[in-house]
């Protein structure tokens, strides 16, 4: 295997006979590039035969199953990660087209230690990238990418004999019944199923209906091109249609579902949106008087209403917050021996008895409508309102170059250790806490906090502030503290979207 090269541009002899990989696609809990500008399929094959040499490092069974998301170019991508895979000496199973969530499930239900899924999950067009994992339901974390970056980028992958590749037909039926199993609802529940043109719409309406649920479909039927917006239940541009057509309809909630799935977004009867956090909350409530005692997990972007929740603290449930990230909040769970984790940007790690304990959506959608089901004399409005006051932002990105925000992120944080050490204060109130074990999470006196962290997928900071006071007050937590914060350092662009 020949060491990779970073500076070569397409319709070049060179591009097509040698591995294009940039470093940086090698993030802290998966791996993602731009399709031929950071990395050709070359490389992914290099990828390939990069984890079938980490795989044999490790001891473990060299049997994978394989899949990818609906885009264009992802079969493609696959087929050269398999060649990859294969020439390592892996024994592939592939799935074809599914949902992260599905690829997870073929661990259990095809006796594979090994995952490997082609998606770029919410990305926009253009991004590809791979989850991966050796131990279920774990998915690889920092230390296993950092392995995998060094066999790429130094050209030390090893082919081994006995490679092969298996076709596994009609596995998507065998994951509807699987995330179905027995649910059958009891009252009448009318969803809105919103799937923004991705892979979720193959899967998520015929789920939601088994389950027992009157579905009115929208934007499920696959579009690469994702004519409306991405994929993305966290994004404003999604939350606001699926409000619409909540309002419509009449209908009781809708629920959506991010690019691979692995996600789900919650609106109300209302057409009010309910960010995850919120929704995990409600969940712990409805779960921890079913499971007393309970263990959750939550990222440091939620609400801090878990640790003060009087409904929580009479079922004796704990919470620990952990850094975001759909692997290490996985891993955190499994580690714990924990009921559920819940991370803000939609991902729900149900363990047994309720879920295997990697993030599915179309789990945490039946997680919710069960919820419902016990609740039958009530809206998910008024679930909603027996939670106490806090006003949470929507979670706000602005550019900063992947060579450079975690730079700039150490010195934010540096600027708010000083700042607490003094005795300082943001917006009226003293800082009383900053916890850095994922960027900065500022606590002030009145229970308010603002969170400035790295994304760990994207060129991008990641800001979300919460206020116990109102939504002038969340406002004002980030027009006039963090945004003019960020706004000194001239590594900082545009946002994504703001408050």
């Amino acid at each position: 295997m020949l060491k990779p090269r970073q500076d070569l541009v397409p319709n070049t002899f060179e591009f097509e006979t040698t591995a294009l990989v940039k470093p940086t696609g090698f993030r802290e809990y998966d791996a993602r590039w731009i399709l031929d500008k950071e990395i050709n399929l070359l490389g992914i094959q290099a990828l390939g035969l990069a984890v079938a040499t980490f795989v044999h490092e490790q001891g473990v069974q060299p049997r994978i199953v394989v899949g990818h998301d609906f885009r264009s170019y992802s079969s493609t991508v696959k087929h050269a990660l398999i060649i990859g895979l294969m020439e390592g000496g892996m024994e592939v199973l592939d799935v074809g087209l599914a949902l992260s969530p599905m690829a997870y499930f073929g661990q259990f239900a095809l006796e594979a230690p090994c995952v490997a899924m082609v998606t770029a999950s919410h990305n926009e067009n253009g991004w590809t990238g791979v989850k991966m994992g050796t131990n279920p339901p774990v998915t690889f974390g920092p230390e296993e990418i950092g392995r995998l970056k060094e066999i790429v980028l130094s050209g030390a992958g090893v082919p081994r004999p006995g490679g092969r590749i298996e076709r596994v037909e009609n596995f998507r039926e065998r994951y509807l019944q699987e995330v179905v199993g027995d649910i059958k609802l009891t009252r009448p529940l009318k969803v809105v199923c919103a799937c923004g043109n991705g892979t979720a719409g193959a899967f998520a309406p015929e789920a939601l209906r088994r389950m027992g649920a009157e579905v009115i479909e929208m934007d499920t039927e696959l579009d690469y091109t994702f004519p409306k917006y991405n994929p993305n239940p966290e994004d404003h541009a999604m939350l606001m249609q699926m409000a619409q057509r909540v309002r419509e309809t009449g209908a009781d909630l809708a629920l959506g579902f991010d690019g691979d799935g692995d996600r789900c977004g919650v609106v109300d009867d209302t057409g009010e949106e309910i960010f995850a956090d919120k929704i995990g909350l409600l969940l712990a409530r409805d779960l921890s008087a079913l499971h007393p005692n309970a263990t959750f997990v939550v990222d440091v972007k939620s609400t801090g209403l878990y640790k003060t929740d009087e409904v929580l603290a009479a079922n004796g449930a704990t919470t620990v917050y952990w850094k975001t990230g759909h692997s290490y909040i996985k891993r955190k769970t499994a580690e714990l021996g924990a009921l559920a984790g819940f991370e803000k940007s939609g991902h729900f790690f149900l363990a047994d008895p309720i879920g295997r304990g990697y993030d599915d959506g179309i789990v945490a959608a039946a997680a919710v409508l069960r919820m419902l089901d016990r609740n039958p004399g009530k809206k998910l409005s008024e679930l909603k309102r027996a939670l106490p006051d806090a006003w949470t932002s929507l979670t706000m990105s602005p550019h900063c170059d992947d060579e450079l925000k975690y730079d700039v992120l150490a010195k934010v944080v540096a600027e708010y250790e000083a700042l607490a050490a003094e005795g300082g204060s943001i917006v009226g109130r003293k800082i009383v806490e900053v916890i850095t074990v994922n960027g900065a999470r500022v606590h002030l006196e009145d229970g308010s906090w603002v969170l400035v962290r790295a994304s760990s997928n994207k060129p991008e900071l990641v800001v979300v502030v919460e206020s116990m006071r109102s939504e002038d007050d969340m406002r004002a937590l980030f027009r006039e503290e963090v945004k003019p914060r960020l706004a000194r350092h001239p590594e900082v662009g545009a946002y994504n979207q703001e408050i």
